[in-house]
């Protein structure tokens, strides 16, 4: 039994790609940390709508333009296992990848990039700054680190059910089946926008999604994504490439049930496409 490949993957960013939410780096930073966490949860969660948390929490927080930056490398600190490899794989397989989030635009797009992902396709969240906060008088051709929050870009990632609008943006016309990976609630309501939502654990698992995401991956590894994305068959066309190290990291994973599923006739279809292939495997080793 077969298991088509997704040619277009997208990814959410936070508790994803990388282990830390960006607003919750911003908060501790402002020492605002448990309030922000408190909604975040609330909203990751499916409890509270995003758009009710979103302008509450910034508001709190009020970051200047330098905080917000420093929230790149927190994300590159802070990057899943495997998440470089995954992306590099993928492209080297001929899929592309997109990253979709409700996080600030500019580290999102910093971090997108260093993991190997064109920033043309990178959605989040754009701020803007107040101009005459900060020592704006003595920074006039470079950006005032100092320079504080004024607004942001109220737009479909902002609130809880925009995400798929962005898919449909980002996919376009083009041909090829679409999978959207994520650990919140707002990842799981733009599941309907694409041909499978992935829910993803390793770092949260979040009740709602681990009910009702058709697949999920429980590691803290995003290996296992490599057979789901590319398809069992894939792993096998890695074998003496750059990529064979991540191909038998997700082999070894999905041996430990790393990968779940609530829907019963995907799990028939991917547990017989990835048993056939690995047979075919272990003949051709021979």
């Amino acid at each position: 039994m077969r298991w088509p490949p997704y040619q277009h993957v997208f990814f959410d960013c936070d508790s994803t790609l990388t282990t830390v939410e960006g607003i919750d780096v911003l908060a501790e930073s402002a020492d605002k940390k448990w309030r922000v966490e408190v909604l975040t949860k609330a909203a990751m969660d499916g409890h509270l709508d995003l758009e009710d948390v979103y302008e509450k929490r910034l508001t709190a927080v009020k970051p200047t333009r330098g905080q917000v930056h420093a929230i790149r490398q927190a994300y590159k600190n802070n990057t899943v296992a495997d998440a470089r490899e995954l992306i590099a794989a993928l492209h080297f397989l001929g899929h592309n990848v997109y990253i979709i989030s409700g996080g600030l635009l500019a580290p999102v797009v910093e971090f997108g990039v260093y993991l190997g992902v064109d920033s043309a396709h990178i959605r989040a969240v754009p701020l803007e700054y107040n101009a005459l906060s900060g020592e704006w008088w003595r920074n006039r051709n470079d950006p005032d680190p100092d320079m504080r929050y004024l607004t942001f870009d109220k737009g479909p990632l902002t609130i809880s059910d925009g995400k798929a609008e962005i898919v449909a943006e980002l996919k376009g016309n083009q041909r090829g089946r679409s999978l959207l990976i994520g650990d919140g609630t707002s990842d799981l309501l733009a599941g309907r926008a694409v041909d499978l939502f992935v829910g993803f654990g390793g770092v949260v698992a979040r009740e709602r999604v681990l009910r009702e995401a058709p697949v999920f991956i429980h590691s803290e590894s995003l290996a296992p994504l490599l057979a789901v994305a590319a398809g069992p068959g894939a792993l096998a066309t890695l074998h003496g490439t750059p990529h064979e190290g991540l191909s038998k990291r997700a082999h070894q994973l999905i041996a430990a049930d790393a990968i779940s599923f609530t829907d019963a006739r995907l799990e028939r279809k991917f547990r017989n496409a990835y048993a056939i292939n690995d047979e075919q495997a272990s003949v051709d080793r021979r």
